[in-house]
This record gives C-alpha cells, sequence and structure tokens, in this order.
C-alpha cells in the first residue's frame, strides 16, 4: 500500500507564487511516475505536470513557463513550484504517484487564487 500526504496549498493573489510538496511512503517501486492533477469546481480533474523517476517530465499547455515539477527520489517527494498564478489555477490540487500501472492518489490540497 502506498501513503500520500500533501502540503503547501493556500491563498495567493494573481501573479503570487506557491510551492506544493508530496512525500510517498509504503510499498514504493523505484520505477514510477509522480504528478500533480487539478479539479476545479464543476469540472473534471485534469493534469498539471508529471514527472518519471528518471527525471522526464511533462506539463499542461496552461501552466507550461509557469510552473516546475521536481523531486527527491532518496525522499519520494515530488514539489510543484507554481510562479504567476492565475485566477483560473484555482483548484483542488492532487498528488499522483503511478507504480506499474497502478495509480495512488493523495487527499488533495486546495489553491486559491484572488485576483
Amino acid at each position: 500500500q502506498v501513503q500520500l500526504v500533501e502540503s503547501g496549498g493556500g491563498l495567493v493573489q494573481a501573479g503570487g507564487s506557491l510551492r506544493l510538496s508530496c512525500a510517498a511512503s509504503g510499498s514504493i517501486f523505484r520505477l514510477n511516475v509522480m504528478g500533480w492533477y487539478r479539479q476545479a469546481p464543476g469540472k473534471e480533474r485534469e493534469l498539471v505536470a508529471t514527472i518519471s523517476s528518471s527525471g522526464y517530465s511533462n506539463y499542461a499547455d496552461s501552466v507550461k513557463g509557469r510552473f516546475t515539477i521536481s523531486r527527491d527520489n532518496a525522499k519520494n517527494t515530488v514539489y510543484l513550484q507554481m510562479n504567476n498564478l492565475k485566477s483560473e489555477d484555482t483548484a483542488v490540487y492532487y498528488c499522483n504517484i503511478r507504480i506499474i500501472q497502478v495509480g495512488y492518489w493523495g487527499q488533495g490540497t486546495q489553491v486559491t487564487v484572488s485576483s
């Protein structure tokens, strides 16, 4: 079993920055993909960014150039640095880890951007 604990959400003004963290624990195979997804009210959950254990990253077009995903493999932790935040970034952000086609989710952390 795998557990994910997220932190770092909050309220920020438009143009500001936040950094999300997610620590994974449990039975974690060294080859995995960690990432962040988000879900705004009334919308489906969508991909924000993912990063493999080898460091390959992938971003949604809407966050390219503003968000940076990184990870510390020794700590099984993934980070999301969010800069130049916009009101449309307001959502619950969920951490995800995929291990051999099985995905696990965190409980989510609220990010609210005021305009």
